[in-house]
């Protein structure tokens, strides 16, 4: 007999709602028996069906729901939503590159696609969806016909769902570099050891905004690959890319010669430490870029992320020339857009600057968020024109 899940007293609003996640702690009793990873149904607490899902008792996530009528579990069931995913996205114009399955937001929880060119790089996030690999691939070549399928399963997270972290080939032959075309650029992705599951494919439309702000001098911090650096070369006379690592600075080269730029610099270093060093010279930009990578990971982390966010915006804003621009973003969902908010109107006043916002964006729309779950509104992105008192 397979597992029913049973909610505590008024746990079922939030699920009813839609939310995906059900949490052990919001569990009243557990009947039947089956094993990790398999098909539960969860009701509330006085026996009304709420959906269906798979368990895993090793996470904190008990269930994560994903069918809520009589839907069958299998690779028909995977088949129709991966293409009802595909088709949202080809219906916003995206043909190249994009994300073409995001998790929660499309049904597939713990399931991450993304789509560069002829080759799709692939994340299973739980047990569940990790059990069904071999169907999700097969649907995956059904509806895509790539050239290759790279799994990118090496993130921390995993290991809450008792997984080890695994990468390679799923299908076909990935290459070493794979060139995407992103807002009329070209842009070189690792599909094997870059970032997350190559490219940063979120900040895409961001990237694009940026260009009417970059006007004069502008210096990308945190610049991973150049994504933003590409686009403010278009406007900019001179661009200084940012990171510590030297492998994404070669990147950040690779995509300039890609594009025929000429006026990109590349810095490798601390951002907070060099930051401190650019005020002390008297250094100052028309454009100051910060695009981090999450500064916590859990609830328990926020108040030491916002320090860190208060730190490095405050910095950023002393750097920016009077009536220049401040880009600025939070990738965490942990940090909300009201803490975020709060923290950038405390740097300001540190920094003696006030700040009006040109922009706020979010995450591409091939990220889609759910109303009903915070989690999927990840992504904070400020432009922020910069004055002094």
């Amino acid at each position: 007999m397979s597992y029913e899940i049973y909610l505590k007293k008024g746990e079922e609003k939030r699920i009813a709602a839609g939310h995906p996640w059900v949490y052990a702690n919001e569990v009243a009793r557990i009947e039947g028996k089956d094993k990790n990873g398999a098909l539960c149904t969860v009701r509330s607490f006085d026996g009304r069906y709420l959906g269906k899902g798979y368990i895993n008792h090793a996470s904190k996530i008990l269930v994560r729901i994903f069918i809520r009528g009589n839907e069958e579990d299998g690779k028909a069931l995977y088949a129709a939503r991966i293409h009802r995913a595909n088709a949202y996205r080809r219906a916003l114009g995206l043909t190249h590159s994009y994300r073409a399955v995001f998790a929660e937001a499309d049904d597939l929880p713990a399931l991450i696609v993304d789509k560069y060119g002829e080759y799709l790089s692939v994340q299973f996030l739980s047990l569940g969806v990790y059990l069904r690999k071999k169907i999700i691939v097969e649907a995956l070549i059904e509806e895509f016909s790539p050239k290759g399928i790279y799994e990118r399963s090496d993130v921390a997270v995993r290991k809450k769902e008792g997984l080890e972290e695994e990468v390679g080939v799923l299908y076909g032959t990935v290459p070493d570099e794979v060139i995407i075309e992103e807002n009329g650029l070209k842009m070189a992705v690792d599909i094997k050891g870059g970032q997350k599951t190559g490219y940063f494919l979120d900040q895409r439309e961001n990237r694009c905004a940026i260009r009417r702000y970059a006007k004069g001098s502008v210096l990308d911090c945190f610049c991973n690959s150049g994504g933003f650096s590409m686009n403010a070369a278009l406007t900019a006379e001179q661009v200084i890319s940012l990171d510590a690592s030297e492998s994404a600075l070669k990147s950040v080269e690779r995509n300039a010669e890609l594009n025929g730029f000429h006026n990109i610099q590349t810095l490798c270093g601390d951002a907070f430490e060099l930051l401190r060093k650019f005020h002390t010279d008297g250094r100052n930009f028309d454009l100051v870029i910060l695009d981090p990578p999450a500064f916590c990971k859990s609830a328990a982390e926020v108040p030491d992320a916002l320090k860190g966010y208060l730190d490095i915006n405050l910095l950023g804003m002393k750097l920016v020339k009077e009536g220049g621009f401040l880009v600025t973003s939070s990738c965490s969902h942990f940090v909300t857009l009201s803490m975020f908010e709060k923290m950038l109107a405390q740097a300001a006043n540190r920094a003696h600057r006030r700040i009006g916002i040109a922009e706020m964006r979010a995450q591409a729309p091939d990220h889609p968020a759910l109303l009903c779950a915070d989690e999927t509104m990840y992504l904070k992105f400020f432009i922020l024109r910069v004055e002094k008192f």
